[in-house]
């Protein structure tokens, strides 16, 4: 009894009580349970050095979180900070808090990264709704050995160089060129060949037309179709997610992968590091590359009855030092300048990242997420019309012009809300 009333003066001393203690909800949809382990870890430190302070982390499991998290809030049972994917910023953007005026006055604002802090506004250019905390940024994987094999002496630097050097790979036995994504999440490849060979990668002209079905993009749809119809990625391929084509690298099935920091996790652990390496993608004939940028972030609904206690939260977990963690641990670029001097990632695996990020020839590419149905376009549309066009069933003109189609008509639906 007397330890009882002990350990209860002692929180009083400490300024509060148990009946006094803030509980926060924290929502993450992105799951697996080693990056649930790394937040966990990094909650009960801000917790420590928050007495009082509890921190109730909710997991939604990645292929059911969009449903579960809708029906979350429209029951209103709605966290104080949620992990915010860059596609669904738009569906919530009039229900996050603006952060811009706690960043300018947070000690670590002014050294987050520009394109954090453009990324953090890109529901409309202005209103920062969420910290991104990193990114997922796409880059070239090669195979040296694969490479050396077939006579190449340099990673390809143009979409030429991609092609032809796929084809050398693909005429050793049993090896292939590229490893393509024909099943779920495969759009970034398509949308990435088609601004490349049209040399912009502006989804909409100036009279709101999607400019998928322009002669330079579909010039970009057929460079895929091609890759796959000539043999120079795996016949199956035209089924593979996002672990079949990091497993077709490291197996050493194909030479080439294009993807984020994320795969890098999964390839160093079973390949040496002096067999692989990461440049920027290939460069079309306008002299630029137009890599896919994604990323999520800590954004805060409206509706948190402590908006100074969730900031508190948003901000440990968006520090330098937590981000770099994180970032290891996950598999995304960090947020702050400098991050890139850390030993872990002044590596030759890591430096195609750096240098897209830094050179001018390499354009990050924005998905439309703004828009209220691309969620719906990305893994249902795109992904049928795509796998038909990868078996000839349909032209890469007729797949261009229905992207074209159902994005112009989104396109004019958001415009008209604005």
């Amino acid at each position: 009894m007397r330890g009882l009333i002990g350990a209860i003066s002692g929180l009083v001393f400490l300024g509060w009580t148990a009946a006094e203690a803030e509980t926060l909800k924290l929502v993450e949809v992105i799951t697996s349970p080693e990056r649930t382990e790394v937040l966990r870890k990094q909650v009960e430190a801000f917790e420590a050095d928050n007495p009082g302070t509890e921190v109730e982390i909710v997991s939604l499991p990645w292929g059911q979180a969009f449903e579960k998290f809708a029906t979350m809030v429209a029951g209103g049972d709605i966290p104080d900070v949620v992990e915010m994917p860059d596609r669904w910023a738009g569906i919530y953007k009039d229900r996050l808090v603006d952060l811009n005026s706690r960043i300018a006055e947070w000690e670590y604002g002014g050294t987050l990264t520009q394109k954090t802090l453009d990324m953090a506004r890109q529901t409309d250019g202005k209103t920062a709704r969420m910290i991104p905390y990193g990114f997922y940024l796409r880059a070239l994987f090669y195979n040296k050995k694969l490479l050396e094999q077939a006579g190449v002496d340099h990673p390809p630097r143009t979409m030429e160089e991609f092609m032809d050097a796929s084809r050398a790979v693909s005429e050793l036995d049993g090896k292939y060129g590229y490893c393509l994504r024909g099943g779920p999440g495969g759009l970034n490849g398509w949308i990435m060949m088609a601004a490349t060979m049209n040399g912009n990668n502006t989804f909409f002209d100036e009279n709101g037309q999607s400019t998928l079905n322009q002669p330079g993009s579909v010039e970009g749809l057929q460079f895929l179709i091609d890759m796959y119809q000539k043999g120079y990625a795996p016949k199956d391929s035209v089924s593979w997610g996002f672990n079949e084509i990091v497993a077709g690298f490291y197996s050493g099935t194909c030479a080439f992968l294009d993807q984020d920091p994320d795969a890098l996790i999964a390839v160093a652990e079973r390949m040496d590091a002096e067999d692989f390496a990461v440049v920027p993608m290939p460069v079309g004939p306008a002299g630029k590359a137009f890599p896919t940028i994604g990323f999520a972030g800590w954004a805060m609904f409206d509706s948190s009855e402590n908006q100074d206690l969730s900031w508190k939260l948003i901000a440990h977990l968006s520090g330098p030092e937590a981000n770099k963690e994180w970032a290891k641990r996950v598999g995304v670029i960090p947020i702050h300048e400098g991050a890139e001097q850390d030993p872990h990632f002044r590596t030759e695996q890591f430096a195609g990242w750096f240098e897209t990020l830094n050179g001018e020839e390499y354009v990050p590419t924005v998905m439309p997420t703004y828009l209220e149905q691309f969620g719906y376009f990305a893994d249902s549309i795109a992904l049928e019309t795509s796998q038909e066009a990868l078996l000839g069933q349909i032209s890469a003109q007729q797949l261009a012009d229905t992207w074209a189609a159902f994005l112009t008509e989104e396109y004019a639906r958001w415009k008209a809300q604005q």
